[in-house]
This record gives structure tokens, sequence and C-alpha cells, in this order.
């Protein structure tokens, strides 16, 4: 949806992004400290109230020296979407305004952020048989059927990457269009309406690595019983989005006595940077142009980045 207002007349947003560990949190804090501004988070795994810890929400010290909203409000039993994280952004975007403080997204899920300003792709609800169906389906086998009829998804998706396979799948399956078809009609977007100040981190990847190995090896002596408090609970689902959750795994097989703290450690960190590594692939590729592109490492610098465009 669009906006007859000049770009100078929008409202200001804030948005820092990148890969995990490379100091979107601290960044983000110290511009709401000194700008009255509002960190709404944009992390798929950081809206789960299960896992403070292990995905580095923001500790409670830190979220009382500033308004925080959407991070850990949602149950690890409850399904939650982009669709719905852009919902509820968009109502804290406003609600931050209506205060006459900044808005700060913050966050790595690249999915959310194109949700909330480009929009939502309007696809169908799918036929509950066929999700059933497909679902059933083994991985491999769902794959080789998405590849014959959405050749581009196919050839996108990784084969073992169950849960997009199955969605790509079923929506092509139940509505006869490509789910990346449905995703060229998106509506709802407030990228027109808002001035968008954006800050992409994009460190040195041996100084990330080395800080994902460090910070991990923190968490998985603090996070054991966050976890096992996850784990023990029957009401979750086993696709539950929550339990892939990096650790969760790791510190699981710790906690059954199938592995040790070291192993753990190893495994965890080599997962995060697996996943750092598409983050920063996705943060250098997608955004547009205009999004600042940073390879700086300290807070004050990069918060010094936003001043001239914020005042």
């Amino acid at each position: 949806m669009g906006s007859s207002a000049s770009p100078l007349e929008r409202p200001k947003v804030a948005l820092i992004a990148g890969p995990t560990a490379s100091g979107k949190s601290a960044l983000a804090l110290m511009l709401a400290e000194k700008h009255c501004g509002t960190v709404i988070n944009a992390d798929s795994m950081q809206v789960y109230a299960d896992l403070r810890i292990l995905t580095a929400r923001p500790t409670v010290e830190e979220e009382s020296r500033a308004p925080h909203r959407l991070f850990g409000h949602v149950d690890g039993a409850d399904a939650y979407s982009a669709a719905r994280w852009a919902t509820e952004a968009r109502a804290a975007i406003a609600e931050a305004h209506e205060e006459d403080r900044l808005p700060i997204l913050v966050g790595g899920t690249g999915m959310y952020l194109r949700t909330l300003l480009e929009g939502i792709a309007p696809v169908p609800e799918v036929d509950p048989e066929v999700r059933a169906a497909v679902r059933a389906m083994p991985v491999a086998e769902a794959h080789a059927e998405l590849a014959r009829l959405d050749a581009l998804a196919g050839a996108k998706l990784n084969p073992t990457d169950g849960s997009r396979v199955a969605r790509a799948l079923e929506v092509v399956l139940s509505t006869g269009r490509t789910l990346s078809e449905w995703q060229e009609e998106r509506h709802g977007g407030i990228e027109d309406e808002i001035e968008l100040i954006a800050l992409i981190l994009l460190p040195d990847r041996a100084w990330l690595g080395e800080r994902i190995h460090r910070r991990f090896g923190h968490m998985i002596h603090v996070a054991q019983d966050e976890v096992a408090a996850l784990l023990a609970r029957t009401d979750i689902p086993a696709d539950a989005p929550v339990l892939r959750a990096i650790g969760v795994r790791e510190l699981g097989m710790v906690l059954q006595g199938e592995s040790d703290v070291a192993a753990a450690h190893e495994l965890g960190s080599l997962a995060t940077r697996q996943y750092a590594k598409r983050q920063y692939t996705w943060f250098r590729r997608q955004p547009p142009g205009g999004w600042e592109r940073t390879a700086e490492t300290d807070t004050y610098v990069n918060h010094d980045k936003f001043e001239t465009k914020l005042l």
C-alpha cells in the first residue's frame, strides 16, 4: 500500500540487520537510549518465551533501559508466522510513533523484514487433505515431486529442508500455482509509508566466527535449565519451530547423556556459523542497494552512522 506523503514527511523507522552475533542488539539499545527509541524484534527465534538465553534475547536489565517489543511474547507450543509478525510489528511501529519514539527494528530474519516492508503474498489456505498427504511424504520424495512441478523451487531449496519443501509443494498442489508466483503479488507492505534508515552489519567473517564460538560456549553452560524445561513439555509438537533453535538438539543430547558439553559446544558453534553464513549471503545480496552496509564492529562507530540521518 502506497502513501501520498513525500519521503521527507514520512515517519522514520530505523533498521539494524545482519547475521547472528554481529552486534545488532548492542547497537539497537544504544540507539534507543540516545534517540528515545523502541526496540522491535525481527528475529524469528527471539519471539519465543521459552528460550531467552539460547536465542540471545536482551536480558531483563537491558529491556529495562528502553522499551522492547515482540521479544519472548510467543509460547513455544503456538504456531507463528512471518505474516503474524508483520502485523504485530506494524502495530508496534505505530505505537512508537504515537508515543513520539523512534521505532528500531533489529534482527536477522530476512523473511520477516521482507514481509513487513513489501507485504504479504495472498496465498490461499491449503487444502487440509493435501497438506496431510504432503507432510506424510518422505522428504526426498517430496523434493522430487516439487522439482517436477516447480523446477525453480526444486533447484533453490535444499533437499533436506523438509518444512520449506513441504510448504512449496503443498501450495502448488493445492492452488495450481507456484509459491513464487503467489509471492509476486504482495499486499500491505509499509515501505512506501515510512522513511527507512537501514544499516546492515556485515563484519569480517573470521571475527564473526570467533565471536560465535565464544558466545555459544557461554550459552551452552547457562542455558541447560531452559532447554530442559522446554524439552520436558508434552504440549509442543515435534515439528514446532522453537525446537529448531540452534542449541536445543545439542543440549538435549547432553541432558540425555548422549553427548558432552564440549561436543555440544563444537556442534552448536558450527551450526551457528553455517546459519550466519546464510544470513550474511542474504543481507549482502537481497536488500536494496540504498541500505547501507558496514564491516565496522565498533558499536559507537556504527551508532554515529545513524546520527546525520536521524537528526
